[in-house]
């Protein structure tokens, strides 16, 4: 469910950008083109569809930003103390036993040489 409504987040917030970026500028300190009639959308209809699309997209946009965050809270957080695990009680460290000692082996006689050595 969580990844569905992230998809239509992300979708939204695509045409967020699209619509803001269809809209006419209105002639801000950059000094950047928006100033002619020459768009393929011109009028007052347009620009008030467009306006109408920009506060139904954002208001879509933070609907959806806050349903996944519920959504994400609910499966994470527990509902509330009696729920919880009690917390564990601190042991006291184990402490290591020392190992016993290797028992000891006297080291072993050296081989003595099977076939005589030619002289």
């Amino acid at each position: 469910m969580i990844i569905l409504l992230f998809a239509v987040h992300v979708l939204i917030a695509i045409a967020l950008v699209g619509v803001i970026l269809l809209q006419k500028s209105e002639g801000g300190a950059l000094g950047m083109g928006g100033g002619g009639m020459s768009g393929f959308m011109t009028g007052r209809s347009t620009a008030n569809l467009l306006t109408r699309a920009t506060a139904i997209l954002a208001a879509a946009f933070m609907t959806t930003s806050v349903l996944l965050v519920v959504m994400h809270n609910r499966e994470r957080a527990p509902r509330s103390i009696i729920e919880q695990n009690a917390p564990a009680t601190p042991k006291a460290p184990a402490v290591p036993t020392p190992a016993a000692p290797p028992p000891q082996t006297p080291p072993p006689e050296p081989a003595q040489p099977t076939v005589p050595l030619a002289r």
